[in-house]
């Protein structure tokens, strides 16, 4: 070889290195994963006061949703969240059916309750502010989720991907038109929101 293409070798040689280094670990430049709810590991419970005497706890059973995810930054977005109105369950059938009726819920005329998010600020180096509008009863209002990100992994049983989260968050349901019960004290204005999840990485 000669003086010349040596020269020119090194000098390629050393531009690749160069542009190499600009690029990100493989890890950040990574899409985001779709994660789909698992439908038996995905829980919408909640908690209002009875006549101030105790908070009834009560759930969705009906629950779909999806997220993308980016396990390396970590960041999720473009979650939605869909719950079966009707699938509402305190354990109390006469109790079930008047929370699917008019007073609350009502079911027949709005069968989904749904979240879409809209933007998510970091808190820490596993949680995190997701705001979305919480849709219900056919009113749409902003709502903020305290999320956390409790474990991503390979799944002990099956070949499955999985991620977990837990969130909280209150709302009065009178700002979605259930006042029933709210200015006698009889049920609770405010309704307290449990959620945890497991979503099955597509």
């Amino acid at each position: 070889m000669t003086l010349e293409r040596r020269v020119a070798a090194a000098f390629f040689a050393v531009l690749l290195s160069l542009c190499l280094g600009l690029l990100p670990p493989a890890a950040a430049r990574a899409e985001p994963a779709r994660y789909v709810t698992d439908p038996d590991h995905a829980v919408v419970a909640f908690l209002v006061s009875h006549i101030g005497y105790e908070k009834v706890l009560g759930r969705f059973t009906g629950v779909t949703g999806s997220y993308l995810f980016d396990e390396a930054a970590p960041s999720l977005s473009d979650l939605e969240v869909t719950i079966a109105a009707a699938s509402v369950d305190t354990r109390h059938r006469d109790r079930d059916g008047h929370l699917r009726s008019g007073d609350f819920l009502a079911a027949e005329a709005h069968p989904d309750i749904r979240f879409v998010m809209t933007s998510a600020e970091p808190t820490g180096a596993r949680t995190g502010l997701v705001t979305g509008d919480l849709t219900l009863r056919g009113v749409t209002r902003p709502v903020t989720l305290e999320v956390t990100w409790n474990k991503t992994g390979a799944y002990p049983f099956g070949n499955s991907y999985v991620t977990g989260i837990s969130a909280r968050t209150r709302f009065k349901r009178s700002d979605f038109g259930m006042t029933y019960g709210v200015a006698d004290g009889l049920v609770g204005d405010e309704v307290e929101v449990i959620i945890e999840v497991e979503a099955i990485r597509q």
